[in-house]
């Protein structure tokens, strides 16, 4: 799939989505998922640092609400809007026309699925009305048999769906316990190292030590109550907003 959005139009959409309403990163990501009718839905990875980028340009900022970042359009955010105008609407122009183009085809595909039933159907019953009393039997036999046959192709869907995500559970299961165990060796190659350096060596263990100890009350915390969309959002702030001290705070 083509990306949905060329250089720099998404970062001018960030701008006139945010001009519209203040919004917080989650908010923004939901919007463009439900203009886009779902088949575009791009990554907190994607969003939260273009957000954190036209912050930095002073382009727009951002105030703490009920623990999330909501953020809004400063007057050079606006000023560069007002600047873009025509870039802006030939993008809404784009967009506009992209949904368009998803809509036909879905509509498309629901159209030619109704017509292709709809001929099976009057074809089978002008079949029907041209027999004797067996060749009827036998194509009720047959219509029940096709019936028959789509849906066990349909129970064998389903079941090769519940085995992929079977094998999906079980691999995330295996990253997971991969993970704690490179974890827990690090943590004890760094314990059991002395000599010369040895103090930064705790210190690393140490950082390691509490990372993991915060992980681990974070996932029991989580595991305990319902996480909801408004806690998703403010844990996105919050893990993006910690993950980017802990970077600078580092050598």
């Amino acid at each position: 799939m083509s990306p949905v959005f060329a250089h720099g139009r998404l970062r001018l959409y960030l701008l006139k989505l945010l001009e519209e309403s203040p919004r917080h990163g989650y908010e923004v990501i939901r919007l463009l998922q439900d203009r886009f009718l779902g088949v575009y839905s791009p990554s907190p990875g994607t969003i939260y640092p273009r957000l954190a980028r036209l912050e930095e340009e002073g382009l727009v900022t951002h105030e703490v609400v009920d623990g999330k970042k909501v953020f809004s359009v400063t007057p050079k955010g606006r000023a560069e809007l007002e600047a873009r105008m025509d870039e802006l609407a030939e993008l809404e122009q784009e967009i506009s026309q992209s949904v368009r183009d998803i809509a036909r085809e879905v509509k498309e595909d629901v159209r030619d699925t109704v017509r292709s039933l709809r001929d099976e159907l009057t074809q089978m019953a002008r079949e029907v009305r041209q027999t004797g009393h067996e060749e009827q039997r036998q194509a009720r036999d047959d219509f029940r048999a096709a019936r028959d046959d789509h849906r066990q192709a349909w129970q064998e869907q389903k079941q090769a769906w519940r085995e992929q995500k079977q094998e999906f559970e079980r691999q995330k299961r295996a990253w997971k316990e991969q993970t704690q165990r490179l974890k827990q060796d690090w943590l004890r190659g760094v314990w059991g190292v002395a000599g010369e350096g040895h103090g930064s060596r705790d210190h690393d263990a140490e950082l390691g030590r509490m990372l993991a100890e915060f992980v681990e009350e974070i996932h029991g915390a989580a595991a305990a109550s319902t996480v909801s969309e408004d806690a998703l959002a403010t844990a996105q702030d919050a893990l993006y907003e910690a993950a980017r001290r802990i970077r600078s705070a580092l050598p």
